[in-house]
């Protein structure tokens, strides 16, 4: 049994993918470690490269692209140890990222997830994320995002951690359920993140675990249609999968009002055809999606998510 597996999800990513895994290699840590790479059909010759240059390395490889989610799942079910770190391929670590990130998961059996130092890969004087927040307009922030990395040098309790670069309790997914393969690509983190908060987990942020990377590599950037699209369809399945009707009805005014302002926003950017065709698919596939089954064990942690919903609202 490995004390720690690290799965790299990887489409098409060679360019990428040496110094991601050279630098895997070169992690300072004690811990017995795996790597798994799943590749969603890549036609770059990455499987090939993995295979000559890091044969110790395990390979899930599929035939087309399934999707971020359910490569991320294959990789989690093929592994077998305490700890996974989801590592995304357009990154490099520092060398003492993974100690620092076992050691702030063993401070406490209540935590599910810890967020990396994410600094942006061209720009390492500005953060690309400290963690994320969600908030009850049904927004996630990035935490930091183009600020300097000196800023959040504290450990702090964080809404979600971004999967691109987090480490998890591998048993809490036995007990929560894996990443939602609904969602394809984005959200899927915070989507996980809300149903460990109701029952009973946290994350955390840990500033000393510094990931450099090399933001929307694999979509080809910060807004296109795919990403938007699919951010949109996402951003309606959160909800409505993690709240109770109560809940849900309470705030949903809030939550129209939060789509209202980013269309006005996309359509600022000439892009928002794209944001209510996510909408509108989110609405109308909401018979796909598997609610959280409510249990009353849970009501105290329903409402301290409430709670964090309205003051993540100021963080914004």
């Amino acid at each position: 049994m490995s004390n720690l597996s690290i799965v790299v999800p990887n489409y098409n990513g060679i360019g990428y993918l040496k110094e991601c895994l050279e630098t895997i290699k070169n992690q300072d840590c004690s811990f017995n470690m795996e790597v798994i790479v799943v590749d969603n059909g890549s036609t770059d010759g990455s499987v090939d490269y993995i295979k000559e240059k890091h044969p110790q390395t395990v390979i899930i490889e599929n035939s087309e692209n399934l999707g971020f989610s359910r490569a991320i799942n294959q990789g989690i079910k093929a592994s077998n140890s305490d700890y996974v770190f989801l590592l995304n391929n357009d990154t490099a670590l520092e060398p003492e990222c993974i100690s620092k990130l076992t050691e702030c998961m063993g401070k406490d059996e209540s935590i599910f997830a810890v967020a990396s130092k994410m600094v942006q890969y061209d720009d390492r004087g500005k953060l690309d994320d400290a963690g994320d927040e969600y908030t009850i307009l049904g927004w996630a922030r990035k935490v930091g995002e183009g600020k300097s990395p000196s800023s959040y040098s504290q450990p702090r309790e964080t809404f979600s951690a971004c999967a691109g670069a987090a480490l998890y309790r591998r048993n809490v997914f036995d007990r929560i359920g894996y990443f939602d393969e609904n969602f394809f690509a984005y959200m899927e983190d915070v989507d996980i993140s809300y149903r460990a908060r109701i029952h009973g987990f946290k994350c955390i942020y840990c500033p000393g675990a510094i990931v450099y990377h090399r933001t929307s590599a694999t979509s080809g950037s910060r807004y296109n249609e795919f990403k938007i699209r699919l951010a949109a369809r996402n951003n309606v399945y959160v909800p409505y999968k993690n709240m109770p009707w109560p809940q849900y009805a309470l705030n949903f005014i809030f939550l129209l009002f939060g789509y209202l302002i980013k269309y006005l926003f996309f359509t600022r950017k000439k892009q928002g055809k794209y944001y209510l065709k996510g909408l509108r698919e989110g609405f109308n596939s909401l018979n796909k999606v598997n609610k959280v089954e409510y249990e009353k064990e849970n009501l105290a942690n329903y409402f301290k998510v409430e709670w964090l919903l309205i003051k993540n609202l100021w963080k914004i």
